[in-house]
């Protein structure tokens, strides 16, 4: 019956990235999940849905390997083989004057260990990606997906959440996740404060066709207004993450093509060839968000719901991909002990194992962007230099690059490629 009450581990409100991801990562650790989301999962297929790309690192591929993920992209995702990192004043093209003289250089070949012939990451398109979560999660039997609903009302009891969804139906969980993104309906309804702040900035998200072969080489160059990122997609094809003042990006998506063509040209340069945009273009407002708790009594929060960061350094979707990791590792083992899943000890587990980092990387990212996007003489030549250090030592540039995809301190089952 359509209304019959159902019984799971876990409820996830959100089936965008992270809540499918998550999905995913409590039901290979045994949990019984629902998945609710408000809209038709088709619509988020659609290529008019998000024009946005992720970069995936090294380590959060291996989870998504071990998820059965990584085979349904096919031939949806490229490596990025190397990163040039450049420091820029003026408009003139990557490749025409516009970069300072010190680059920062990644490359593959510099990763060793267990990391060794990994590529740095992988770029896949988000819509892609959406498709490759849901195929995987349409064969779970332990995962139910409940689209175009939503939590009409919730009680927590001794015996965990009653949930009534807007569709009439019933039913009840343990533990309930919050993944609905930086305005999460679960978070508000809780005393979790938030704290928010904008940078005056907004991106500008196009697929750019070109004559020659990136050869798998992601290009961010540092302008005054911002990141002018080139990210290397399948085939020849890059997504291009352009940062401009909140009217000049409103204009630029809406411009006619011939006055983005020319203007794209003068930032990208020449050294892909003729240039091509494909498809529409979005504007997006760059903001941070933070939360000062991750969880309250039968609650948690992942991805954009608990931390929403700068895209400066493509780590947004990552952190909550670690996220769905360190979870399913603290889940599986409550479970394994005989514990409710919504052991409170449990939640602050979870809550200490990820606040330091992705408090790190909010630290981070805010810092580069204020460093980075200005014009300051003394502040461009001290960026110059740091970049011009980091780039000259080979120990410390490997660390780095290690660092960026995951692969540093202890790591959770399925970023190591292994279920919970």
């Amino acid at each position: 019956m359509e209304d019959a009450k159902q019984n799971f581990d876990v409820a996830i409100a959100g089936g965008g990235l992270v809540g499918l991801t998550c999905a995913l990562a409590l039901e290979s650790a045994g949990l019984r999940v629902m998945v609710i989301d408000p809209l038709p999962f088709e619509s988020q297929l659609a290529s008019s849905f998000d024009g946005r790309s992720s970069a995936i690192s090294f380590a959060n591929m291996r989870m998504l390997r071990a998820l059965g993920v990584k085979k349904r992209l096919g031939k949806n995702i490229g490596p990025i083989n190397q990163i040039l990192v450049s420091d820029g004043r003026a408009p003139d093209g990557l490749r025409a004057g516009g970069a300072g003289p010190m680059l920062l250089h990644f490359d593959r070949d510099e990763l060793s260990g267990d990391d060794e012939g990994e590529p740095l990451g992988w770029m896949v398109e988000n819509r892609y990606m959406r498709m490759a979560l849901l195929d995987e999660a349409r064969q779970r039997e332990n995962i139910v997906l409940s689209p175009e609903t939503k939590i009409a009302n919730n009680t927590r009891t001794d015996a965990g959440w009653q949930v009534k969804l807007d569709n009439g139906q019933q039913i009840s969980a343990q533990l309930l996740v919050g993944a609905e993104g930086r305005n999460s309906p679960l978070r508000q309804q809780t005393d979790i404060r938030t704290h928010n702040w904008g940078y005056n900035q907004w991106g500008v998200v196009a697929t750019i066709e070109h004559e020659l072969d990136h050869q798998g080489i992601a290009h961010e160059n540092f302008l005054p207004t911002g990141p002018f990122a080139i990210l290397p997609l399948s085939g020849r094809r890059s997504s291009l993450v352009w940062t401009e003042k909140p009217a000049s990006a409103q204009y630029l998506k809406t411009c006619s093509e011939e006055f983005f063509q020319a203007e794209l040209e003068r930032r990208f340069g020449d050294f892909l060839g003729k240039l091509t945009p494909c498809g529409p273009r979005w504007a997006y407002p760059l903001t941070l968000m933070a939360v000062e708790q991750y969880t309250a009594p039968g609650l948690v929060l992942v991805g954009d719901a608990a931390h929403g960061m700068h895209p400066i350094a493509g780590q947004g979707f990552n952190a909550g991909i670690r996220d769905a990791a360190v979870l399913a590792d603290v889940l599986a083992d409550t479970a394994r002990a005989g514990l409710d899943v919504a052991d409170a000890t449990a939640l602050k587990t979870y809550e200490q194992r990820r606040r330091f980092d992705n408090a790190s990387l909010l630290a981070a990212t805010d810092v580069f962007v204020r460093v980075f996007s200005n014009d300051i003489t003394p502040i461009r030549h001290l960026r110059g230099l740091g970049m011009g250090v980091v780039d000259a030592i080979g120990p410390l540039r490997r660390f780095f690059a290690s660092e960026a995809g995951g692969g540093i301190g202890p790591l959770p089952n399925l970023l190591r490629g292994e279920l919970p």
